[in-house]
């Protein structure tokens, strides 16, 4: 009874506990930067774009270029904004990166691919005259999202090299996607999917695999860290490993950090860990 009493609680201690899987890499130290200016409502888009997108702009002190981050908020594609990611923009800054808080355009008014297009454009910005003069160095951008930002984080790293969707122009370094939902039509019966996407499944199956990273992994794509928590309800850990399993098959470059004791809103408050893993990732790969 005893010993048994005992594989309990190491089985409930090892489900709290956080885990990566991969093969990590040590990165060289960094030194954190104290201080940071922010530039409030920059805007991302050109005159005709449908709608005006805002971001705001972490600049680390220092002369630049800067290894740079575009940053996407969750809300299920449907809500959030900047102030969701604050803290994380403030944390990425102090790390010495460029960070580049942006919006995009929200369910229901828009749906798929406008989503995509947007966080493109602010990749487009990232490297135009504006974004060169304010520090972004173009060779060297990341994004970093969560929920539904992480699931266009992922997407931004998967199209990097299907003419079809990306370009030169938008393609980034690396990826940090935390609570990604990679493959979509396994939310087919749910609400908020086919609300992003705009269409039932049987009306539009292809639109759910074109919005899912999972179906546009291939070789040469960015390195991929990929966050998630052991008890997300809401985007299934499952959607975590197969997703690390796709990008094994194609050879990328990928580690999974696994939030422990958390769902998907808990693990949100509770990435600590995971961040800080993450930013040492973007170290190996940006600096």
């Amino acid at each position: 009874m005893r010993r048994a009493l005992m594989v309990v609680i190491v089985l409930l201690l090892t489900a709290c506990s956080n885990r990566h899987l991969g093969k990590p890499v040590a990165a060289a130290p960094v030194s954190v930067l104290s201080s940071y200016e922010i530039t409030r409502d920059v805007v991302v888009t050109p005159p005709d774009w449908p709608q005006k997108l805002l971001a705001d702009v972490y600049r680390p002190a220092g002369a630049g270029p800067f290894p740079s981050v575009l940053l996407i908020h969750g809300g299920a594609w449907k809500r959030g904004d900047r102030a969701q990611v604050k803290s994380l923009a403030e944390r990425i800054a102090a790390r010495g990166y460029l960070v580049v808080n942006t919006t995009y355009r929200l369910v229901p008014q828009y749906v798929w691919p406008a989503q995509l297009h947007d966080v493109q454009q602010a990749v487009r910005w990232m490297r135009s005259e504006e974004g060169v003069r304010l520090g972004i160095d173009g060779n060297r951008i990341g994004t970093f999202g969560y929920s539904a930002g992480g699931h266009l984080a992922a997407l931004l790293g998967a199209l990097s090299d299907e003419p079809k969707w990306g370009d030169a122009q938008t393609r980034i370094k690396a990826v940090v996607a935390g609570g990604d939902p990679a493959d979509l039509p396994a939310f087919k019966d749910g609400r908020l999917v086919p609300a992003f996407i705009g269409a039932s499944w049987e009306e539009n199956p292809q639109a759910y695999r074109d919005a899912s990273p999972i179906y546009h992994i291939s070789a040469g794509d960015p390195p991929v860290f990929a966050y998630h928590a052991r008890y997300d309800m809401l985007v299934p850990f499952d959607q975590a490993t197969r997703y690390k399993e796709a990008l094994d098959k194609a050879g990328i470059t990928n580690e999974l950090f696994v939030i422990g004791g958390h769902g998907h809103i808990s693990g949100f408050f509770a990435d600590g860990d995971a961040v800080e893993a993450s930013l040492t990732f973007l170290d190996r790969y940006l600096r």
